[in-house]
């Protein structure tokens, strides 16, 4: 009897472990890192087409707290402060403003950096909520030498290459949408995840062929401190 338990005990034990998944291990080490009390990362974008320059974006956040980003288009830097659904953006003419005081802000026809980083800031996710999206939105994982890869359903790719212009804005028709995606796991939590998605846009007239290249690498786990202004504290209240 002992023995058929420690048998049975055995092929349950063996059975788990098959039955885990490549999309599973993402899963949870997305779950793990944001689990933890606090981290940082950087994001670079490098576009193939080389139509539009932005820069590295500088992130840090806590458990059940603040995130704050640092987000560099062309030669301008924004900083920015979120809490759950609130954010408050530091401009160079007005210092620290709502979001929503930002949108009021058409920037006088021309690229207005603050107006693009609030509609952006809408629909961000912090690291560890993006890869666990990406990983849902994947037709398969597999795990290789080189992390762990799959492509991405349509829908997933195509959600990836729209973007809202302003709060009317419907975003671009999107054709022929195409991504890919990579995580690498370190001691069970996420350590960095690229992403790779080619496509069409079509803006009020005009096409554009995008191939871009999205790589986040996270850091200091643990150990990121967090100090948030007190002007930006009270433009989230």
């Amino acid at each position: 009897m002992k023995k058929n338990l420690v048998f049975s005990l055995s092929l349950l034990a063996a059975a788990s472990l098959l039955a885990a998944s490549p999309k599973d291990d993402v899963t949870s080490a997305a779950s793990a890192l944001a689990n933890q009390p606090n981290y940082s990362w950087r994001t670079t974008v490098q576009n193939a087409s080389g139509s539009f320059r932005r820069g590295p974006t500088d992130g840090k956040t806590e458990k059940d707290g603040y995130t704050i980003l640092s987000i560099t288009f062309n030669d301008n830097t924004i900083e920015t402060v979120i809490k759950g659904t609130n954010c408050a953006i530091k401009t160079a003419d007005n210092g620290w403003e709502s979001a929503a005081e930002v949108e009021q802000d058409s920037g006088g026809g021309g690229f207005n950096p603050s107006l693009a980083v609030a509609y952006m800031i809408s629909t961000y996710k912090t690291p560890a909520v993006e890869a666990g999206t990406l990983a849902a939105q994947t037709q398969a994982l597999t795990a290789g030498t080189n992390g762990i890869s799959g492509d991405l359903t349509t829908e997933g790719a195509k959600g990836l290459l729209t973007f809202r212009r302003g709060p009317n804005s419907t975003g671009p028709t999107v054709t022929n949408p195409k991504g890919s995606v990579t995580f690498w796991i370190t001691d069970g939590k996420l350590s960095k995840f690229q992403v790779h998605v080619t496509g069409t846009l079509s803006f009020n007239g005009n096409d554009r062929d995008v191939d871009r290249t999205t790589t986040t690498e996270i850091k200091d786990v643990g150990a990121t401190k967090i100090e948030v202004a007190d002007d930006a504290k009270k433009k989230l209240e």
